[in-house]
């Protein structure tokens, strides 16, 4: 999938997620995962680490070569992405308690995904 696909996903992602509540916090991690996710893609195609025929799913199941590669271009992304993703482990998967904080904190990931594309993007 090119750039302008994933932007195009995940902004419509975030829309959908603007007219959640942070109740519904499996929803708002699980749609914050998959926004992010797109975020993600387009900051590894734009640093020339995937093509666009080669998607991550998940910053966890990358190679330790590419995860090392990541760490060091863009740390704050990976760290927001893998934040996400413990999340959704805990809360949507799991049953740990204070969904809804868990929601703002994985909202407030997604925001630091969105801002490092948008600002290597302009850059």
């Amino acid at each position: 999938m090119n750039e302008r696909m994933h932007v195009r996903k995940a902004e419509r992602i975030e829309r959908s997620l603007g007219l959640l509540d942070v109740e519904a916090f499996e929803a708002v991690i699980e749609g914050a995962m998959l926004a992010g996710t797109h975020w993600f893609n387009v900051l590894l195609h734009r640093a020339g680490v995937a093509a666009e025929n080669a998607d991550a799913m998940h910053a966890e199941f990358l190679t330790a070569g590419i995860r090392r590669k990541v760490a060091v271009l863009m740390p704050g992304a990976l760290a927001a992405l893998d934040e996400i993703e413990t999340l959704r482990t805990t809360h949507v998967r799991g049953d740990m308690p204070d969904g809804s904080a868990a929601a703002r904190r994985a909202l407030a990931c997604l925001a630091r995904l969105r801002e490092e594309a948008t600002k290597r993007s302009a850059a």
